[in-house]
């Protein structure tokens, strides 16, 4: 199965109000039902003593359901957290922000990637969740040192494994629950866009970091992580 340069309906421009609404409304469900939030808390608990406070940019948020996932296991643990979700589309943002507006500790800013508007070490960690499939080979290459550099302990990376059976699979969990023609595409289209963990290894490689760790996790997703010194 070969990877897919077509655009998701989300990252081209025109989208309805509605639309985009509920398809993050369907995103959330899916991330939740198959647990997408599951590597990179098990990456934090490892990396974060009890009661130790950190901070978190969460680059290309969407509709904030991660940062969530986060500040709701920091509050059952008793650790002090503060999130900043970065965000560039516009109605994304302010869905983000009304999503998360009872949770004191995220902070939803509108901003480009790769452009991001913070000084280098501005935070603990860096996390792109289900982001870098979205963008070329040669943008990830560009992205990851640049958002790597925005960390003082490390770059997490979660998302998606190519694999034929993820892709039949939410080809068809999309139609059984819902309508909605952005999630019927996209979500299929965005396993077809991401890599083999062995093509997502490569492409990391090729960002000059020497020592990174990959590790796949049911289902069909891989967490990467980028520790300080790991240039």
């Amino acid at each position: 199965m070969r990877r897919s340069r077509e655009k998701e309906l989300m990252d081209l421009p025109g989208n309805s109000k509605a639309l985009l609404e509920e398809d993050l409304r369907n995103l959330r469900r899916i991330n939740r039902c198959l647990g997408a939030y599951r590597g990179v808390l098990a990456c934090l608990k490892r990396l974060v003593n009890d009661h130790e406070g950190f901070s978190l940019l969460d680059i290309g948020t969407g509709s904030g359901d991660t940062p969530l996932a986060v500040v709701e296991w920091a509050r059952r643990s008793g650790v002090p957290v503060r999130v900043v979700g970065l965000e560039p589309h516009p109605v994304t943002a302010e869905i983000a922000r009304r999503h998360t507006r009872e949770f004191p500790e995220i902070t939803i800013v509108r901003g480009d990637g790769f452009r991001p508007p913070f000084y280098p070490v501005s935070f603990d960690f860096v996390l792109c969740s289900q982001v870098l499939h979205h963008f070329s080979e040669e943008e990830i290459v560009r992205l990851v040192p640049l958002w790597f550099g925005l960390s003082r302990r490390g770059l997490l990376v979660s998302d998606l494994i190519r694999h034929p059976i993820a892709y039949y699979g939410i080809w068809l969990l999309t139609r059984l629950f819902t309508r909605n023609p952005m999630t019927r595409r996209d979500a299929p289209l965005s396993v077809l866009r991401a890599f083999t963990a062995e093509e997502w290894g490569e492409i990391f490689r090729r960002t000059g970091s020497a020592d990174f760790s990959l590790a796949p996790f049911f289902p069909f997703r891989l967490l990467a992580f980028f520790p300080p010194g790991g240039e």
